[in-house]
């Protein structure tokens, strides 16, 4: 097996070993692994290829340490096609929430997603995903 070194924030770390010892894993190789085959699955639906889908992405950063704001707004105006509505959200006296509503093909979604995890200081994300001819048959 390759050795791959990975940076991470002294608080994650210990989050990450905390985890492992609690839930029984030999390891943080262990719990890195398994998370990394969660998320390269996630968007790995074949129901979901070729159809038109439904996503909500929730986003919840605090707003006085950070620039998260400004780039929510970027990535929302560069994604225009894709972000049919955008709330947001002042979530007690320190933080803010982004909520997504997007509609398009898993490719498109799964870039979104992608551009929001990979900004810096965001707290939690949270989305799902539906096919939007399922939405139809639930009406």
């Amino acid at each position: 097996m390759t050795v791959v070194s990975v940076s991470m924030p002294d608080e994650l770390l210990e989050r990450l070993d905390s985890f492992a010892d609690e839930h029984g894993y030999t390891g943080r190789s262990e719990v890195v692994r398994e998370a990394s085959r969660n998320l390269l699955n996630e968007f790995d639906d074949k129901q979901l290829e070729d159809r038109e889908l439904m996503g909500v992405v929730t986003v919840l950063f605090n707003y006085e340490s950070t620039d998260v704001e400004h780039k929510m707004m970027t990535l929302r105006h560069n994604y225009e096609p894709l972000v049919t509505s955008h709330v947001h959200n002042h979530v007690g006296n320190h933080y803010c929430m982004e909520l997504f509503i997007l509609e398009g093909s898993l490719d498109d979604i799964s870039t979104f997603v992608g551009k929001i995890r990979a900004t810096e200081d965001t707290l939690s994300i949270d989305y799902s995903v539906m096919p939007v001819d399922r939405i139809d048959s639930i009406v």
